[in-house]
């Protein structure tokens, strides 16, 4: 076999767990894992959501032989150069999995190499880019004159429950779980740490029995997800009645967040944490690519947007992103934003958006945590209807295979 370069351009967080990881390990089952054949690498391009620790978490799959961070991107693009003066292999193909599709373009012609677009909601450059991998087929154009590049291969974020490989939780019992998913960013954290702290304490009042979770982002540490849980720190709390709570970390302990009304909060680092939210009987979430990943796995949830602090809630992509980011009047500009998007606001949770229809709550105002917990309850109360939601889900999740298809896709482009 030629020696193979495969590139793959990716940005944020949400691209690199849920779209980059099942990909790069379909290419791997399907071209082997010698990398003197195929050598994979991953080049990050700036996205507002960034975390800055992007790098690290694509580090962190075997399957990838070197990547490049998004403050080295545009010297890359323009030059051709990467911050390590990397050397490409004669033979290639550009995997688009995030960013600008157009990105694909120029590096692709620099490089000499083809080019495959995964794309979900909008495919561009048809004449172009030489491959595209679709979620549906309404992306597909209308025209029939590039219809023999498109291939519908289905949403890659319903990989989630093809990965998930069933381990349990240590320690685990025959209690209730459920499941905290805050978000990963300041602006989401702000909110949604004292929240779905405040939520939990009124349901552990009433079922002292059920153990709660949160699989701790991977762009996250325990020390500033606790900075969210203090009051001292984090003013927003005082929107929730929520007293605060503090980080336990002990050698050979679980890490918790211990609330000041004595709820013990367990805290798990590992990614993707799949096999942990798989056995949440509900789950507590932000808006965002974790929903898509909860539906995969089946698992009900009730997803929740304060509007306590509508300046606070500055993670939009693209230009939203940057204006509600500006000093001194991205606070004026978040506002409006937000505003502006609760008016005209659709389906919010990828499993509804998938659906066309509300199968999980979107609880979206001035949230109070009682009424929150109150609904928890209620469901908990009437296991039917957890389980109505659980079949929905199972129902419009999708078949797993994108990851295989865009893999096989590639694996044509190059022969």
């Amino acid at each position: 076999m030629t020696p193979v370069d495969i590139l793959i351009l990716s940005n944020g967080p949400g691209e690199v767990t849920t779209w980059v990881r099942p990909v790069v390990k379909a290419l791997r089952r399907l071209l082997g894992d010698s990398r003197e054949d195929v050598r994979i690498s991953v080049v990050l391009s700036p996205c507002p959501n960034a975390s800055g620790k992007e790098v690290e978490i694509v580090l962190s799959y075997p399957e990838v032989d070197r990547v490049q961070g998004a403050e080295y991107f545009f010297p890359f693009l323009l030059r051709g150069k990467t911050a390590q003066n990397w050397d490409w292999r004669n033979k290639g193909v550009v995997v688009f999995l995030g960013g600008d599709q157009f990105f694909s373009v120029v590096i692709g012609k620099r490089l000499g190499y083809k080019t495959v677009v995964y794309a979900e909601w909008d495919a561009r450059w048809h004449n172009l880019i030489d491959r595209f991998g679709v979620m549906k087929p309404e992306v597909m154009p209308k025209s029939s004159k590039y219809a023999n590049k498109f291939t519908v291969v289905g949403d890659l974020m319903a990989e989630a429950g093809a990965l998930n490989n069933n381990n349990q939780i240590q320690n685990n019992t025959d209690s209730l779980i459920i499941g905290i998913l805050p978000g990963s960013k300041a602006a989401k954290l702000a909110q949604g740490v004292p929240l779905t702290l405040a939520i939990a304490e009124y349901v552990h009042e009433q079922k002292p029995e059920i153990k709660f979770i949160i699989p701790v982002a991977p762009t996250l540490d325990l020390q500033t997800l606790a900075s969210f849980a203090d009051p001292k720190q984090n003013p927003v709390a005082e929107y929730f009645q929520f007293k605060g709570a503090s980080l336990i970390s002990e050698s050979n302990q679980l890490p918790i967040l211990k609330t000041a009304n004595g709820l013990c909060v367990e805290l798990y680092k590992q990614n993707p944490a799949y096999d942990l939210l798989a056995q949440c009987s509900i789950c507590l979430t932000t808006v965002g690519a974790n929903t898509a990943e909860l539906g995969s796995l089946a698992v009900p949830m009730i997803v929740l947007l304060p509007t306590q602090q509508l300046d606070a809630m500055r993670s939009w992509d693209g230009l939203l992103g940057i204006l509600a980011n500006l000093p001194g009047v991205g606070a004026s500009f978040a506002k409006l934003i937000n505003w502006w998007f609760l008016r005209k606001k659709g389906l919010l949770a990828w499993p509804n958006i998938w659906a066309q229809q509300e199968i999980v709550p979107e609880l979206v105002g001035k949230l109070q945590p009682q009424e929150v917990a109150s609904m928890v309850l209620d469901y908990l109360d009437n296991p039917e209807k957890l389980e109505e939601v659980r079949n929905k889900l199972k129902d419009v999740r999708g078949q797993a295979g994108a990851a295989d298809k865009l893999a096989q896709i590639v694996k044509e482009v190059i022969s």
